[in-house]
């Protein structure tokens, strides 16, 4: 299966389930376990961040009010505020992209996070699939998207591969008449976020997603944007409900894109990146039971290659460790797994753990 030529289907020829997402490794039984099947940030959010959120709850009584959190973001990225959505979560963009775009074609380039092509079937959607090949590194070959997509959503760096895109490359895929999408969730986890697209006002239909969630760790209270020309803007808010984003995601927002903020965040994004070498280099360790680990990984999670990781997963879980499964991701199978890079001592238990997880041969 594993060409050096990304292939295109049509949704619905394989059956992953798109709805599967980390959290259910680490629901019920699996809540007491270590958790590297969710890509957020460990320890977060900090003890500042609470205590912002916190001071916002007495003005519940009110309607939220946006303006304060909208204009940060737009400083944060030197735009005017016409260019600046704020949502309930990067997961809500997607579905208002869905629902509110007229597009005939719409391609969604895989392995990638699976809530962009589920929010447009749901939306009624034919959604052709580029399938990157693990061959190939899961690099991006600009000529598989095809040239009739009106709509292209590709991520950077890339969840669950680690990939990151060259911002080049990836510009390079905007034609007239085409809405360009590029989630980059994990982008404030690279150093430097080199390879970016936020900010850029140069790329004709080019639409960027952030998430805030991720490394302040908020993913219970929902809040991301959309970077996109004022025209896309105000189409996707028209599909909003009203006061979508709640007063303390809004003032966790604000928070988030201060300058104090952000130089916490950079910090945060050179630790990751030391961990996950760490973590890397123990896998490699288990290059003789047939584990490989795309390279070069850059995001806050690795994805390895392993026989029989079904297998393996569930006696990590026995062992008190989850990770995130693989196959629900089109263009992976059973022997794939995602984990989450958490810290040095974290990791070598894990490593451990691994150790005894993995089949000896006869």
């Amino acid at each position: 299966m594993d060409t050096h030529t990304p292939m295109r289907t049509e949704a619905g020829t394989l059956g992953h389930d798109l709805r599967h997402h980390g959290d259910a490794e680490v629901r019920d039984d699996g809540s007491a376990l270590v958790d590297l099947a969710v890509n957020v940030r460990a320890d977060t959010p900090p003890v500042w961040l609470r205590e912002r959120v916190a001071a916002s709850l007495g003005s519940l009584a009110a309607y939220p009010d946006g303006r304060a959190a909208r204009a940060a973001v737009a400083a944060r990225h030197g735009l005017p505020v016409e260019r600046v959505l704020l949502t309930a979560g990067a997961a809500e963009a997607f579905v208002l992209l869905a629902r509110a775009l007229k597009v005939r074609r719409p391609v969604v380039v895989h392995p990638q996070f699976t809530e962009p092509e589920a929010a447009l079937r749901d939306a009624g959607h034919t959604v052709d699939r580029v399938l990157l090949r693990a061959a190939d590194g899961f690099r991006l070959d600009p000529a598989a998207v095809p040239e009739g997509a009106d709509l292209v959503v590709v991520g950077n760096p890339t969840n669950p591969t680690s990939v990151l895109h060259p911002a080049g490359v990836l510009a390079g895929l905007a034609r007239p008449g085409r809405t360009l999408v590029v989630d980059e969730a994990f982008m404030d986890a690279v150093p430097g976020e080199r390879e970016a697209l936020a900010g850029r006002t140069d790329v004709p239909g080019l639409v960027v997603l952030r998430s805030l969630t991720k490394t302040w760790g908020l993913a219970g209270l929902r809040i991301g944007y959309v970077l996109a020309a004022p025209d896309t803007v105000a189409e996707l808010e028209r599909a909003q409900p009203l006061w979508p984003v709640s007063t303390p995601a809004l003032a966790a927002a604000e928070a988030c894109v201060s300058t104090p903020a952000l130089a916490e965040a950079a910090h945060a994004a050179h630790r990751v990146a030391a961990d996950r070498a760490h973590l890397v280099a123990g896998l490699g360790e288990f290059a003789g039971a047939g584990l490989r680990v795309v390279e070069p990984a850059e995001g806050p999670f690795v994805l390895v290659r392993l026989p029989h990781a079904a297998a393996v997963r569930h006696r990590l879980r026995g062992l008190g460790f989850a990770v995130r499964r693989g196959d629900t991701f089109p263009g992976l199978d059973e022997e794939w797994l995602r984990l989450a890079v958490r810290d040095r001592a974290t990791s070598d238990r894990f490593l451990r753990a691994l150790e005894r997880a993995i089949p000896t041969p006869a």
